[in-house]
């Protein structure tokens, strides 16, 4: 009897959790659109892991972060930038990259992303 009381304590306690956060993952972010149209309008999102403000340029896609253009310039030391990031002069993180050869440099609002790409934000 013991035995089944903490198996069905451990699908109460574990088991909902795992598969609510399971079936919260599977579903489209609400940027997904966004973040899909900026990559097919061909900007790129250059950053680097150890980078706070990257971190706050992903924050804000939430959930989409996934399907952003996002381009890894360090090295996974930390300590060095990847050789595409330097063939593509990327000086600073966060640093966009537009289809046009423009460049925003710093976290950027979605409404900035916006209007460069042309691409629309959900309402």
């Amino acid at each position: 009897m013991n035995k089944y009381v903490i198996g069905i304590v451990l699908v109460v306690v574990v088991g909902i959790p795992m598969g609510y956060w399971a079936w919260y993952m599977g579903q489209p972010g609400k940027y997904d659109t966004f973040a899909s149209c900026l990559s097919d309008q061909g900007a790129k999102f250059y950053g680097a892991f150890w980078c706070p403000h990257c971190q706050e340029q992903k924050a804000r896609f939430g959930k989409s972060e996934k399907l952003l253009p996002y381009v890894e310039c360090s090295e996974p030391s930390g300590k060095g930038q990847l050789q595409v990031c330097t063939d593509a002069r990327v000086e600073s993180y966060p640093t966009w990259e537009f289809a046009d050869g423009s460049r925003l440099s710093g976290t950027q609002s979605l409404e900035a992303l916006a209007e460069k790409t042309g691409c629309a934000l959900p309402s």
